[in-house]
């Protein structure tokens, strides 16, 4: 008899903490990828930013040589590259957070 109850009592204690590893691993792993897409937005951010730089540079030397059509063209191409290079980052990150929101949820049905 008290060999039965230990072992259910067991099963209970393992079946418990089973679904509750479940749950932490679907927050780790979520973590994981929200990380991931954080590092990716952040990478084309700053490569946007220096894409910019590039063209703000260029287009205040046209300035200076009198060629301001050709520094307003080139400030309006920097700034496209960077916001099309930030968008881009956004749709990163957006996709690894329903990845990661979807992953957890799955374990959290299954725990």
């Amino acid at each position: 008899m008290k060999r039965m109850s230990l072992l259910g009592l067991t099963i209970l204690l393992l079946a418990a903490t089973g679904t509750a590893v479940a749950g932490d691993r679907g927050d780790r792993i979520d973590q994981r990828l929200d990380r991931k897409g954080e590092r990716i937005e952040h990478r084309l951010d700053a490569r946007g930013d220096r894409i910019e730089r590039q063209f703000d540079r260029r287009a205040q030397w046209a300035d200076q040589h009198g060629r301001p059509h050709l520094a307003n063209r080139l400030e309006r191409r920097g700034d496209r590259v960077d916001a099309r290079l930030d968008r881009k980052g956004d749709r990163a990150e957006a996709r690894w957070d329903r990845r990661g929101d979807r992953i957890d949820r799955r374990l959290d049905r299954r725990g």
